[in-house]
């Protein structure tokens, strides 16, 4: 995880913004333990937002399957972005015109994500990386 990661989003229009691209490599074994989950009809839980960029970017470059490999994670992920290799995601609770926020309210929606925040920010949960974590289903 880079820097770049926690950039905030100052462009006017949510897809001018451009975010760091990331490397990451998919070791066969996960490759074939999600394989085998879609095969049997279950969920693909991604543990953490930098996991469904990867998972995104393979599934994107491999029309929709994600294979082992090495790559190199460029894609912003934001409300309307169609995601194609997780189900389920867990993630922490992430601080505001940030991407991360943004890519979490493109998968869980963007009102239900801002119910949620409200709801933790009323009960005193922590932000950030070191904070309290939600899980989509």
């Amino acid at each position: 995880v880079g820097y770049g990661t926690f950039k905030p989003v100052k462009t006017d229009r949510v897809e001018d913004h451009v975010v760091d691209p990331e490397p990451y490599e998919i070791p066969p074994p996960t490759a074939d333990a999600i394989a085998a989950a879609r095969d049997a009809g279950r969920r693909v839980v991604a543990v953490g937002t930098t996991t469904t960029r990867a998972l995104e970017h393979a599934a994107s470059t491999h029309g929709g399957a994600v294979r082992a490999g090495a790559g190199l994670a460029d894609n912003f992920l934001f409300p309307g972005h169609r995601f194609a290799a997780i189900d389920a995601l867990v993630t922490n609770f992430h601080l505001p015109k940030s991407s991360l926020l943004m890519l979490v309210a493109g998968f869980g929606g963007i009102d239900l994500v801002l119910a949620a925040y409200r709801d933790a920010v009323a009960r005193g949960y922590h932000f950030y990386s070191y904070g309290d974590a939600m899980v989509i289903l």
